[in-house]
């Protein structure tokens, strides 16, 4: 077995083998130079640019040109998004009346399609309030609003409720949920994921769903909104809402049923007013049909933000006055922020949002204007340019090859 053998080695160090060379009687030396390739010797081929004028000024102008056009197109498209934003914070403040009051102009903001004759008399939405008992015996007040739809808005719509001042993106906030109950396992009560505390146990009973982004649920309610005198002196029309697929697939496949009995848990603090006599074998919460509830719980990254409540994707919203009662549950003053209903459509790049086309419009601006300069610069004081011809980087090679081999000559 000589291939297990050790070969004997030379005590001298290979570096002091490069520079004194072999000892007499030695058949083979050890060498730290890297095989003479092109790979190992850096001397693969090479693309490398040299930028003047005549290559910078066209990419210039041709990156003007490809944007441009892109970004006014996506500009136009985002204009051209029909939406209704209502503030109703105050709402709550009022008393309650049968007539209606028109909402200060500071709290609606709107965009309709202004080639419409019905356009320039349209009138700002208004307001009342009134106060009834529910089911569970509980004081309701409801925000009625009356809002006019200047010409037919074609399908799909969406509503949206909008939140400002509200830190979703809270660290504590964003990870105050335990992922195994909502996926409908039976968690114990020792193995409540800590990051629901204080919201995670009530006693001897767990909270159900726990943690601080459950507990903080978004809770006023919104009702399908009713066209009031439709043309045709037919009866009021409502168009008609629905709260379903409104989550991401991916979170409808989530959320599950708790396999939890009904005696082992008991319901956030904050909804109380919607389980005054907490869980029964016939009340508890079904997280699967609340999708909404899907959506509070994908947190928000900017304390401004909206979540989208209910939709209608198969028939337009003619035009009209129309009313829409809104349940005022959720307070927002506690925190200083603001509450809003958002009523509009989309297209393919989503709602009225400028910023994607915008960014464009800066590139194409920012590559036109320094093209322009360089331009200007070339014609006023232009510089002489080099044969790149003569550029050869072989012999500066060739010459450090040269000193590199006397220097081991001379050591």
């Amino acid at each position: 077995m000589n291939f297990f053998r050790r070969r004997r080695g030379n005590s001298v160090d290979s570096d002091e083998l490069d520079i004194a060379g072999p000892k007499k009687g030695s058949q083979r030396t050890k060498s730290r130079k890297p095989p003479n390739t092109a790979f190992r010797q850096q001397r693969l081929k090479a693309w490398q640019p040299i930028y003047s004028p005549k290559t910078i000024l066209p990419l210039l102008f041709v990156v003007f040109l490809i944007m441009c056009p892109i970004g006014i197109a996506l500009i136009f498209r985002t204009y051209r998004v029909q939406n209704l934003v209502i503030n109703y914070s105050k709402c709550d403040e009022l008393e309650d009346s049968n007539d209606y009051t028109e909402i200060p102009k500071n709290r609606v903001n709107f965009h309709f399609d202004k080639s419409t004759s019905s356009y320039s008399n349209y009138q700002n939405p208004r307001w009342r309030t009134s106060t009834s008992t529910d089911s569970l015996g509980n004081s309701v007040r409801t925000c009625h609003i009356e809002f006019d739809i200047p010409n037919d808005i074609h399908s799909p719509l969406y509503f949206y409720f909008k939140l400002t001042n509200f830190f979703q993106n809270h660290r504590r906030y964003v990870e105050s949920y335990d992922l195994e109950q909502l996926k409908g396992e039976a968690v114990p009560y020792d193995d409540i994921d800590s990051d629901c505390k204080p919201f995670a146990h009530s006693g001897d009973k767990i909270v159900y769903p726990c943690g601080l982004v459950a507990n903080s649920y978004f809770n006023d309610t919104l009702a399908s909104p009713v066209l009031l005198n439709p043309a045709g002196g037919s009866e009021n029309v409502t168009y008609e809402l629905t709260t379903k697929d409104i989550a991401w697939k991916t979170d409808r496949k989530t959320y599950k049923m708790t396999t939890y009995n009904w005696d082992e848990i008991v319901p956030p603090p904050n909804w109380e007013k919607r389980y005054p006599e907490g869980y029964t074998e016939d009340n508890i919460f079904n997280i699967t049909e609340d999708e909404f509830f899907q959506n509070w719980m994908r947190t928000a990254a900017l304390p401004s933000f909206m979540k989208l409540a209910a939709k209608n994707t198969t028939s337009p919203m003619e035009s009209g006055t129309y009313q829409i009662d809104i349940g005022l549950n959720y307070p927002v003053s506690i925190f200083g922020g603001t509450k809003s209903l958002v009523i509009t459509s989309n297209n393919i790049l989503g709602g009225r949002h400028f910023g994607l086309g915008v960014c464009y419009l800066i590139v194409a601006g920012a590559s036109f204007l320094f093209g322009f300069l360089f331009l200007l610069k070339v014609l006023i004081k232009p510089r002489k340019i080099g044969d790149h011809s003569l550029l050869n980087f072989e012999d500066e090679r060739a010459s450090q090859e040269l000193f590199t081999s006397e220097r081991r000559d001379y050591l």
